[in-house]
């Protein structure tokens, strides 16, 4: 890998002349494969391949699968993620109690971060997952359907659409833009479009990022700031920034010694940060410093918000027609759901979800402000007379388990599906709405008329490929 010279300078004199030939010949090795696996979908949780020191869920593996080719990674059963940025549990479990929170991941797609928060948040919180590119929006949707967990609301928005939401999140994560310095063993278009003006934009954006999103967060609340490049410009040199200007209090994390995380590399200071290193730790570069903003959780902001209900339910988007959706009518698909008396039905059009009853009211806080893409599980459509399930239930955790009849595929069907192709099921499979399961796990429904199965897998989602690897190899046969 050729890189760019002002960057081996910098980097030389920040870390270094041993340390940092041994970065730059870690980055002319191969980058290892993590994945981390969903434990709401694979209860018992175990494996031969190494697991990630610091997630309680993330493991390296030895070989790399045919991650389009493997119906569990549709099925939201794991996530292929960066072994380095699992660190964020960390920092969420060290520093949360068993209280539940609400909490923003402010930079969001594709999704791994938030997947991990929602998996490690204290029971009964909610998660705001928010991308400000439209396109990558819906594919940060997409994964968190595909995660499973009902108490998501996924937007699209700028940082500073959120200004009037002030003292609203218990933490927020701010992944931010940076100039991917540590992606550059992963992604060569990060070597291509570096450069030492690149990083000067890049560490004046993520002050005014913080900037904009600072007086969203509750006095005493926790903001976690991370990147993936290595220059203290973008790292240290804002978290200092953070102290000073904000009065943020550094937070220091336990971390074992054979993790050789890295810290603080500017010059006169030692406030805790945790920068990940490819020839010290194994995965990509990683930056990740934790700051609490000063004074005492004040109340809740949105109590006393009007609730969905009252603010006659409105829909998940802009334009949404009027709901033409009876009570009576709504009765039929709660039956759906496990606990569906936690769950506040929202309305739009002839499409009902789901969403924790707990966080109505600071839903409807959320749409006075910004875009939403998703909120809750999307449970069915109402066509005709006929409810029809929605494919985010078949993959969700609040699907009841005896609510459907339920037809175990083998791996052919399984990817025919996928494709939305027709499939054909047993003779014995009964007639009308069937869950198709795949290892057991929720793959996604059908209808089922006799000689051939209707496929209700989302159009957009299919996989595009029609080539077959002569080889699949399956994340279960490696586990």
């Amino acid at each position: 890998m050729e890189l760019p010279v002002s960057f081996t300078d910098r980097t030389r004199a920040l870390l270094g002349d041993d340390e940092y030939n041994k970065l730059s010949a870690a980055l002319n090795e191969e980058q290892p494969v993590s994945i981390r696996l969903n434990a709401d979908k694979l209860r018992c949780i175990s494996s031969r391949q190494p697991s990630v020191p610091w997630s309680s869920t993330g493991f390296y593996l030895d070989r790399r699968p045919t991650f389009t080719f493997d119906p569990l990674f549709h099925a939201g059963c794991y996530y292929v993620q960066e072994a380095s940025s699992m660190f964020v549990e960390q920092a969420l479990k060290q520093l949360l109690t068993d209280e539940p929170v609400v909490m923003l991941d402010l930079c969001a797609a594709p999704g791994g971060k938030s997947t991990h928060a929602r998996s490690v948040l204290p029971a009964g919180s909610l998660l705001v997952a928010n991308e400000v590119i439209r396109n990558r929006s819906q594919i940060l949707a997409e994964n968190l359907t595909k995660w499973g967990h009902p108490g998501v609301v996924v937007t699209n928005n700028d940082p500073a659409d959120f200004s009037s939401l002030e003292a609203f999140f218990d933490v927020v994560l701010t992944d931010v833009p940076c100039s991917g310095e540590g992606m550059f063993r992963k992604d060569p278009v990060a070597v291509s479009e570096w450069s030492p003006e690149n990083v000067d934009i890049c560490w004046q954006r993520q002050r005014r990022i913080i900037s904009d999103i600072w007086p969203c967060l509750k006095p005493g609340g926790i903001l976690i700031y991370s990147t993936c490049t290595y220059n203290t410009k973008e790292d240290e040199e804002n978290i200092r920034w953070m102290r000073d200007e904000l009065s943020a209090e550094v937070l220091r994390l336990d971390v074992s010694d054979n993790w050789n995380i890295t810290g603080n590399l500017l010059s006169g200071e030692d406030f805790p940060v945790y920068r990940f290193l490819p020839h010290k730790t194994t995965g990509e570069g990683f930056f990740l410093a934790v700051l609490r903003k000063p004074g005492t959780e004040t109340e809740t902001p949105w109590t006393g918000a009007e609730t969905i209900r009252e603010k006659g339910r409105k829909s998940q988007g802009k334009g949404a027609k009027a709901p033409a959706i009876s009570k009576e009518q709504l009765l039929s698909v709660a039956r759906w759901l496990s606990a569906s008396e936690d769950y506040e039905w929202l309305v739009d059009g002839n499409r009902v979800s789901a969403f924790p009853r707990e966080y109505v009211a600071a839903l409807a806080a959320l749409r006075s402000s910004l875009r939403i893409v998703q909120a809750g599980v999307e449970v069915a459509e109402l066509k005709g007379k006929d409810w029809m399930p929605a494919h985010g239930l078949a993959v969700s955790t609040a699907l009841r388990s005896d609510a459907f009849a339920r037809e175990e595929i083998g791996y052919e069907q399984a990817i025919a599906y996928l494709r939305k192709e027709a499939v054909v099921l047993s003779a014995a499979a009964p007639r009308g709405v069937v869950l198709l399961t795949y290892k057991l796990i929720p793959l996604g429904f059908v209808k089922n008329i006799g000689n051939r199965a209707n496929n209700l897998y989302p159009q957009e989602w299919r996989i595009r490929s029609g080539y077959l690897p002569g080889e699949v190899l399956e994340l279960a046969a490696i586990l």
